[in-house]
C-alpha cells in the first residue's frame, strides 16, 4: 500500500523507543506476501459499482490480520484502529488527510467471505507455496501433533445445549471440550504445511495419515502415535506404508528406561528434541495470539480460522528467523 508521509508520522519517527507492538507489525508489514494474497482474494471479493465506494482488498486484509494477532471483535479492531497508532500505521490509514477506518460491518461482511469461500485453508496454502519458494520450507520429513482448543460447556443460551458438533475428551485426568487442531510441519524448518480440525475425541493417530505430504521419507509423533504402521489406512497405502514412523515411547517407559538403558533414553531425547518443534506453533496461536478458546461454533468457521491462524504463525516464526524479505507475488 502507498503510504502518505504526514506530520504525525514525522512527529512519531522521533520517538526515542519503539513499542513491542510497533515493531511486531512492521515485521508482518514486510514478511506477509500481501500482492499474492489480494491476487488469491480478488475472485470472491464483489465490488460492486453501488453503494458505498468499496473499499481496497488489502486494507480489509490488514484489518483482518489485526483481528486474529490480538484477538479482537469486529467492533474491537475497529475502536483499536482509532486508538492505536500502530494500528493506523500498519492499516495505512493517515487521518490528517480524511481516511477512513472501514466499519465494523465492512469486516463483518469480509470476513464471512473469506469463511464461506474457506480462504483461510488457501491463505495457508499460498503463504506456503511463496516460502517454497524462498527455499524456506524443506521437503523430505514431517511432524505431526494434536491440540485442545476448548469451546464454552455452559448451556445459558437460548437453545439451552453446548455445540453439538464439539465433543469433550479426556487427558490424563483433565477433560476437555471443544475440538482438536491437527497439524503437520516440516521436519527441517518447522514451518506447518497441513492442518485438520476435528471434534476433542478424535484420536491423534486416526488423523496422522492426512497430516504427511506425498515425499515424505519419515515422519515425527510422540506417544499417542504408537502403531500407527499397523493401520488399515496406512498399510493399504503404497507411500504411506514405506515411510519411517518415529515415534516416542511412552513416558512410563522412558522412565524406567533412565537407568536401565541409558543408550535408549538418550535416542529418546534426541527425538524428542525435534519433536519440539511442532509445539511452537501452538505456543504462538494460542498463547502470543491469543486463540486458546473458540470463539465461533460449528466446526467449519473455526477450521477455517485455524487455518488463518496457522498461516501467519508461518510468517511469525520465519521473520523471526531473520530471513530475507518475502517475495510479493506468489509463483505462476
Amino acid at each position: 500500500m502507498d503510504k502518505q508521509t504526514t506530520f504525525s508520522d514525522i512527529e512519531s519517527s522521533s520517538r526515542k523507543r519503539i513499542t513491542k507492538r510497533d515493531a511486531f507489525l512492521r515485521e508482518m508489514d514486510a514478511a506477509i506476501p500481501w500482492d499474492a494474497l489480494v491476487k488469491l482474494v480478488r475472485p470472491h471479493y464483489f465490488e460492486g459499482k453501488r453503494g458505498r465506494r468499496p473499499v481496497g482488498i488489502e486494507k480489509m486484509l490488514r484489518m483482518y490480520f489485526l483481528q486474529l494477532w490480538f484477538h479482537l471483535s469486529d467492533e474491537g479492531v475497529e475502536d483499536a484502529v482509532y486508538d492505536s497508532r500502530a494500528f493506523s500505521e500498519f492499516m495505512g490509514v493517515s487521518f490528517g488527510s480524511g481516511d477512513q477506518v472501514p466499519d465494523a460491518t465492512t469486516l463483518l461482511k469480509f470476513r464471512r467471505i473469506v469463511e464461506s469461500r474457506g480462504l483461510g485453508r488457501e491463505m495457508l496454502g499460498c503463504v506456503n507455496a511463496v516460502l517454497e519458494q524462498k527455499g524456506v520450507m524443506m521437503r523430505g520429513g514431517s511432524i505431526v501433533d494434536a491440540t485442545f482448543v476448548e469451546a464454552p460447556s455452559s448451556t445459558k443460551n437460548a437453545a439451552k445445549e453446548r455445540d453439538p458438533e464439539m465433543h469433550q475428551a479426556k487427558k490424563g485426568k483433565n477433560w476437555h471440550f471443544g475440538l482438536k487442531a491437527h497439524i503437520g510441519v516440516d521436519a527441517g524448518s518447522g514451518l506447518v504445511h497441513s492442518v485438520e480440525v476435528t471434534p476433542a475425541n478424535t484420536s491423534d493417530i486416526a488423523m496422522a495419515h492426512e497430516l504427511v505430504r506425498d515425499d515424505d521419507d519419515f515422519c515425527y509423533g510422540d506417544s499417542g502415535y504408537t502403531g500407527i504402521e499397523k493401520r488399515e489406512e496406512v498399510e493399504s497405502d503404497e507411500h504411506l506404508s514405506s515411510m519411517e514412523w518415529k515415534t516416542a515411547l511412552r513416558p512410563s517407559m522412558v522412565k524406567e528406561l533412565r537407568e536401565a538403558d541409558n543408550w535408549t533414553h538418550r535416542m529418546e531425547a534426541r527425538k524428542a528434541s525435534v519433536r519440539s518443534k511442532v509445539e511452537h506453533p501452538f505456543l504462538i496461536v494460542k498463547r502470543q495470539f491469543g486463540w486458546a478458546k473458540t470463539r465461533y461454533r460449528g466446526m467449519a468457521k473455526n477450521e477455517n480460522l485455524m487455518c488463518a491462524l496457522f498461516a501467519l504463525a508461518n510468517v511469525a516464526m520465519w521473520s523471526r528467523a531473520g530471513r530475507p524479505e518475502l517475495p510479493a507475488a506468489a509463483p505462476a
